[in-house]
């Protein structure tokens, strides 16, 4: 049973930001960034909404907390994942089997409801002549975490920027999470843990490396 439920690539040329990124609105306009000023203004009028006085003691700091914590969830806007992978090594000895890091912590948002999505991710790709130091894949999967996500477009986007820089032999990832926006509101489902998948390259032709990969990860359903 196929996992891949990713979407379509970015647009080109390489950006991999969504419409909602750094520098371009939908139409690649620029998007003014409010002040910090305005965002805590932002957060004072949800606070009223909500129905609380802002004004309070314990709430009287709460805008900036929340817009220092905003600046924490949402620093994958100011990373380019190109940057994170452009440094590699050749001197591998002419190794060219699979290279995993299993296992990699995920912190996202949805961007439907502005809640959490909480997993990990499996990243591997089989090295054509180069590799990159390990840290570097966690980090690409921080760039594309901290932003506001759909998991599917995430899984997508991590494949294809290692693809795109590394030009490996293959690429795979899967992302295992739980999304707060079902499991602490709308239909209440706890538990529920959703499943996607990009195999690119030998992970997409070749059954037993797609099977490798799956078997290490924990995916192989015989």
């Amino acid at each position: 049973m196929s996992l891949d439920r990713s979407t379509s690539r970015p647009q080109a040329p390489r950006d991999y930001r969504d419409s909602a990124g750094v520098s371009g609105g939908p139409g690649g306009d620029a998007v003014e960034r409010p002040t910090r000023e305005e965002a805590e203004d932002a957060i004072r009028t949800l606070l009223r909404w909500a129905g609380d006085d802002p004004g309070r003691e314990g709430l009287v700091d709460t805008p900036k907390r929340v817009a220092a914590a905003y600046e924490e969830f949402f620093a994958g806007y100011a990373e380019d994942p190109e940057d994170l992978l452009r440094r590699t090594f050749e001197e591998v000895e002419g190794y060219d089997e699979m290279v995993l890091l299993r296992d990699i912590r995920l912190e996202s948002h949805c961007e439907h409801h502005m809640v959490p999505i909480i997993g990990t991710a499996h990243v591997a790709y089989l090295p054509n002549s180069r590799v990159v130091g390990i840290s570097k894949l966690a980090r690409v999967v921080d760039a594309f975490a901290r932003r506001l996500q759909i998991q599917e477009k995430m899984t997508a986007q991590i494949a294809n920027a290692i693809n795109d820089v590394l030009e490996p032999k293959g690429v795979a990832v899967v992302i295992e999470a739980a999304h707060q926006c079902m499991t602490t509101r709308g239909v209440h489902k706890p538990g529920v843990t959703m499943v996607t998948s990009r195999m690119l390259g030998a992970f997409r032709t070749s059954s037993d490396t797609r099977r490798e990969f799956l078997s290490m990860v924990g995916h192989d359903r015989g």
